[in-house]
């Protein structure tokens, strides 16, 4: 169990991300208006996934090989991906309320499964009840100072209107984050989302109390959005000592797309999302078919191709400016609700996507599938990228299906994999292998993206093994084979534009 220190048992977890309203649609929530299941994705339509329909698909992702669930935002909230939250005691009704929660913790830790929440604590919506309050009350209301507010507004009677039509021109560098435009602080100048003024003690101790209060519903964590905006290590310090006084062994992930580092010194969180191996473990398997239409004017805009050798030094750079113990608390990742689909990124190249795959199960950290990424589901930037599950498995891509789902059961059954360390085995031309090693459990990840075969000097650990006796598990049949060179040492050859994971038989 852990004190301070992150929890030890993230290392064997592999997550699932899921945002609630496009995974599952149970039929069980009906109100009048959803968009059609299939149709494409709107800024503001519903398509009415809700907790229940994610209870009858946990058989699904038992067989996938996850363990771990990561929820996109679940509490009340007027907009389909709950970012804008309402009511941070509630869960949304739409979702099927408490009670489907409270179902959904039930048969989620019947089988196995971690579950940790998004929370959402730099800035709620114009909805909320303390800011709807500032709009009625003026300076008069008890909660203007749980905002940012323009002191000349304060100084008059002036209303605010947080629901008029935006102003359709882009935020300048003097306005952005100013009060220049709504006469409030609003996320990213977006008038729906005011920013809260965490420096004030009763702003605190709600949002403390928020966290506190699903922890002991049973959480395992939290997933935190864009803690970077809440500039103030004592706040997460005090929210990392509140959660840790409900659950020990509690996981804080943080949202970050760059150099996480500074915040696991003391540590503030166990992990972050982790956006610079997307980067790296893209730009080399997808290389020259990047979708550079698909990426531009999003969080990947700065993916560009990269050798084996510059993706090994990067793989190695973020393994060496973590500790370790953070290495394996990082969420490792290639997409989410903020990024286009990888089949997009990759061109529609889907055996890139399988070696990408690859990289992702086997690297140190805790590995997270976005929902439908493992059936090969298309989609671009926001709000494309959030299409709906598409559960008709006749439109599955069925081999990278699989292979995910291979991938992640020699996750679960290795040692190494789990919790083994990391060292560039080999990089060289299109290929690059890595070593995972733990105790007397090994394993061998090797990618290879060029258009000729490949090949590797076995590690020590491996040598003792036939390739009957290992675990093999490879991104197409007959890929890998094992010769020995001129001077009697075991090689491994691999495929063009293959992969192949190998594991000790034992452990």
């Amino acid at each position: 169990m852990s004190t301070n220190g992150p929890p030890s048992w993230v290392r064997d977890c592999v997550f699932y991300q899921i945002l609630p309203d496009r995974f599952a649609r149970s039929g069980r929530v009906k109100p009048e208006r959803f968009e059609g299941w299939d149709s494409p994705p709107t800024l503001l339509g519903f398509k009415g996934g809700d907790l229940w329909g994610v209870i009858e698909r946990l058989g699904y992702l038992r067989d996938l090989g996850v363990n771990a669930l990561y929820l996109c935002p679940i509490f009340s909230s007027t907009a389909n991906h709950r970012y804008h939250t309402h009511d941070y005691h509630q869960v949304d009704p739409l979702l099927g309320g408490f009670e489907a929660f409270e179902a959904l913790m039930r048969e989620a830790k019947a089988k196995g499964f971690r579950v940790i929440l998004d929370g959402v604590f730099n800035h709620a919506s114009r909805s909320f009840l303390p800011f709807a309050h500032t709009l009625a009350g003026g300076r008069s209301s008890p909660y203007v100072d749980w905002f940012h507010f323009n002191p000349d507004w304060l100084a008059s009677d002036r209303p605010i209107d947080a629901y008029a039509p935006d102003d359709p021109r882009a935020p300048t560098a003097a306005t952005k984050g100013s009060f220049a435009r709504y006469g409030y602080a609003a996320w990213w100048d977006l008038r729906e989302l005011p920013k809260f003024n965490t420096e004030n003690p009763a702003v605190r101790a709600f949002l403390f109390d928020v966290a506190e209060r699903w922890m002991r519903c049973g959480i395992d964590g939290w997933r935190l959005d864009v803690p970077d905006e809440i500039a103030d290590d004592s706040f997460w310090r005090e929210l990392r000592r509140r959660v840790r006084e409900v659950n020990p062994d509690a996981y804080l992930v943080a949202e970050s797309w760059d150099n996480a580092s500074a915040w696991f010194k003391e540590p503030l969180f166990d992990g972050a999302m982790n956006y610079p191996f997307a980067k790296a473990c893209l730009g080399f398997t997808l290389g020259a078919n990047l979708n550079r239409a698909a990426l531009d004017g999003t969080g990947y805009r700065d993916i560009h191709p990269m050798t084996a050798h510059g993706c090994a030094e990067a793989l190695q750079d973020l393994v060496e400016r973590h500790p370790m113990d953070a290495t394996f608390c990082q969420l490792n990742l290639l997409g989410s609700h903020d990024t286009p689909r990888i089949l997009n990124a990759a061109n529609g190249d889907r055996n890139a996507v399988k070696l990408a795959f690859t990289c992702l199960l086997g690297f140190p950290g805790a590995p997270c599938i976005y929902y439908g990424d493992e059936i090969g589901t298309a989609g671009g930037s926001d709000p494309d990228c959030r299409r709906a599950f598409e559960w008709d498995e006749r439109l599955w891509d069925t081999e990278l299906s699989a292979h995910v789902t291979a991938l992640a059961r020699l996750r679960r059954q290795s040692r190494a994999l789990r919790r083994g360390g990391f060292r560039v085995w080999c990089a060289g031309d299109g290929g690059l292998a890595w070593e995972r090693v733990d105790g007397d459990a090994g394993a061998l990840v090797a990618v290879n993206v060029g258009s000729e075969t490949a090949e590797f000097e076995f590690p020590p650990i491996l040598r003792q093994y036939s390739w009957e006796q290992l675990r093999v598990v490879a991104s197409a049949p007959g890929v890998g084979s094992l010769q020995v060179n001129g001077v009697g040492a075991p090689v491994l050859r691999l495929g063009a534009r293959a992969s192949i994971v190998l594991s000790t038989p034992h452990g």
